[in-house]
């Protein structure tokens, strides 16, 4: 991981919202006497990255097998939640679990550099009992003005996304003020990019930005499909980054999406 570097602190301008979102992989890669242990290298990832909010897919908070798995004490399974465990110094960390698996559990997590206002909520929109999915909604402080956060993983089959789609538009109906500020990150798991109509609809919009190279993610080592999305509200994109090189491709089987967001001019 040395060709990764971060600064100290933030390099972007106070009214730029820089935001990422990245599945993990659970932080670890490979199976069988492969496997190996990304999580503590995902730290310094997730430090590089320099953005003030995450959006975080495939978090543990716990799972037994691994911890079994990785023992050592200092390099080993983390006995912190990955969710803090992974949050640079100074951020606040949101996790909520999705799915129970037989040994633990895997969920959503949010990283964010400004304090987060009230409670943390969590929905349900699974749509069958073999994919457990969730939403991650928190209300962020951004430089006095609130911002509303999901953080989704959809699922597999294109009927289910759509179903998805549907209840994230019920839940952003219901738990979101009209007018208020929004930002929908997360792994879509949209192969065949048919969810841009219905997410538009709500009122949402892709963070893209002509200047920006392709925001293809998947599969890490040769990013192919844009399945990481940023959708907003009330903002506007002025930048889009995706993070490449084998460090990168190592740490997951997704790239991140970084984006810079701006307020709308009135």
């Amino acid at each position: 991981m040395s060709q990764l570097r971060f600064p100290k602190s933030t390099t972007h301008a106070a009214d730029v919202l820089r935001v990422a979102t990245y599945n993990i992989h659970k932080g670890v890669r490979g199976v069988g006497p492969r496997k190996r242990l990304e999580i503590h290298n995902l730290v310094l990832g997730i430090e590089a990255l320099d953005a003030d909010l995450v959006f975080l897919q495939e978090v543990r908070s716990f799972n037994h097998g691994e911890a079994r798995a990785f023992p050592d004490p200092h390099r080993g399974w983390p006995r912190a939640a990955q969710s803090d465990y992974l949050a640079p110094d100074g951020y606040q960390a949101a996790y909520r679990t999705n799915a129970i698996t037989p040994d633990g559990e895997h969920g959503n997590a949010l990283l964010s550099r400004w304090p987060m206002l009230g409670e943390v909520g969590h929905h349900d929109v699974s749509d069958h009992r073999f994919e457990q999915r969730g939403l991650l909604h928190a209300v962020i402080d951004w430089n006095g003005t609130q911002v509303h956060t999901i953080v989704a993983h959809l699922g597999l089959m294109h009927s289910s996304r759509m179903r998805q789609v549907d209840r994230i538009a019920a839940f952003i109906k219901s738990h979101v003020p009209p007018g208020e500020l929004l930002v929908l990150a997360g792994d879509f798991n949209d192969w065949g990019e048919r969810l841009g109509a219905p997410i538009k609809a709500m009122g949402l919009r892709r963070a893209e930005h002509a200047g920006s190279p392709t925001q293809r993610t998947f599969p890490s080592r040769v990013p192919v499909f844009s399945l990481d999305r940023i959708y907003v509200r009330g903002l506007r994109c002025v930048g889009t980054h995706v993070p490449r090189g084998p460090a990168w491709a190592r740490m997951s089987d997704h790239l991140p999406l970084v984006a810079e967001l701006e307020l709308v001019d009135e």
